[in-house]
């Protein structure tokens, strides 16, 4: 059986810039499976499944800026060198969907599922647990109770089906569970008892698993910190397609943490992110790209990717286009756009006292265009949570 992309759930609130932290819950007695209650007969309206949020990998602060203007893309450090803090879970990357089943075995629950259909896909993965004790389908229940689709949100269930599939080795069930202890869901936190799932869950090839015990090695606080083991396990996640993984891999190269410092590798995973939309990776290859390192230099390019990111929100991205456009590299010079950026930016936290300077030796007809722009651009933003 075919199983939900868990991570869409699990880890909408499970934020990884350069943090990390856990937790575990308690055995809890069910229903056995053959008792399972019978759904409503009839379905309701689908509801609409949350689109999956992108999380970032390990982040770096800004680069200083210095006196005079230097090139707008100044390099900065990733990932963090200094251990965060123990307060914030891991994040979980969105794990790859599972390979399609066999043409004589469709999976209706699973297919429902996708298409919104929840109580559907509640009902067949209950015929398929009291008729087979199918652990993809004791999954897929678990899924639906942690969020609140189609059934009353109730954690503690969705912590006990998660752990009958975990008893008979699903791999999505122990990542999930994992992931439930880390955030103290459906029971208290252990941080241990969900490393020791991680672990389980990554040697089942369980690819964001493999990617978030990586952090863990790297971070060193639940896990001793072991650097060439974080690098083998982002090699690993990375080879099967995880643009966060590629992300922190390629951070490790420019580095040299974990791996030789090579500038060719890391902006070859950089740039695989970064064409996945990952907009940390997005930024790191757009300096890579102005700044020639490990790549051929375009200045152009880089601008479009620090629009690009810039356009998603991305502070740094945001500060960078706002010198490229200051400056006139890789496009031409626009003062009022200039502005509008670098008052973004330093709405989302990266000032810039060159750039203060710049806006200020404006006209005053530049300058006010500009500053309307910034007003409009951020009026349309979401509120900050």
């Amino acid at each position: 059986m075919r199983r939900p992309l868990l991570a869409i759930g699990l880890a909408a609130g499970f934020l990884l810039a350069a943090r990390w932290a856990h937790a575990q819950a308690p055995p809890i007695q069910i229903t056995p499976p053959g008792a399972i209650p019978a759904p409503p007969a009839r379905e309701p309206a689908p509801k609409q499944q949350p689109a999956p949020k992108a999380r970032p990998a390990p982040r770096a602060a800004p680069a200083p800026q210095a006196a005079d203007p230097p090139a707008p893309a100044a390099e900065r450090p990733a990932p963090p060198k200094s251990a965060p803090p123990k307060s914030a879970p891991p994040k979980a990357a969105a794990p790859a969907r599972p390979p399609a089943p066999a043409a004589d075995e469709p999976d209706a629950a699973f297919g429902a599922y996708q298409r919104g259909h929840y109580m559907t896909a509640f009902r067949i993965a209950t015929e398929r647990v009291n008729q087979h004790g199918d652990p993809a389908a004791m999954t897929l229940i678990g899924e639906l109770y942690a969020n609140g689709y189609a059934l009353p949100r109730d954690e503690k269930k969705a912590v006990a089906w998660y752990s009958l599939a975990a008893d008979r080795g699903d791999r999505q069930a122990i990542f999930a569970l994992a992931m439930m202890k880390f955030g103290g869901r459906g029971g208290p936190r252990d941080p241990a008892g969900a490393a020791a799932l991680l672990e389980r869950a990554a040697g089942l090839g369980h690819v964001a698993a493999t990617y978030n015990l990586g952090l863990l090695h790297l971070d060193g606080q639940q896990l001793p910190q072991n650097l060439d083991r974080a690098a083998a396990l982002f090699r690993t996640a990375a080879e099967a397609g995880s643009p966060e993984a590629q992300y922190a891999l390629g951070t490790l190269y420019k580095e040299g943490r974990g791996v030789p410092k090579d500038p060719k590798e890391s902006a070859r995973l950089l740039a695989s992110a970064a064409r996945a939309g990952l907009v940390d990776a997005e930024v790191e290859y757009a300096i890579a790209l102005f700044n020639g390192t490990g790549v051929a230099k375009s200045e152009a390019a880089a601008a479009a990717l620090f629009l690009k990111a810039a356009r998603k929100g991305n502070a740094i991205a945001q500060n960078r286009l706002a010198r490229i456009l200051a400056s006139g590299r890789g496009v031409a010079a626009d003062p009022v756009a200039a502005t509008k950026w670098h008052i973004v930016a330093k709405a989302g936290g990266a000032g810039d006292l060159w750039l203060d300077g710049f806006v200020a030796d404006l006209k005053p007809a530049e300058r006010e265009a500009g500053e309307k722009a910034a007003r409009e651009y951020l009026a349309h933003l979401p509120p900050r949570t």
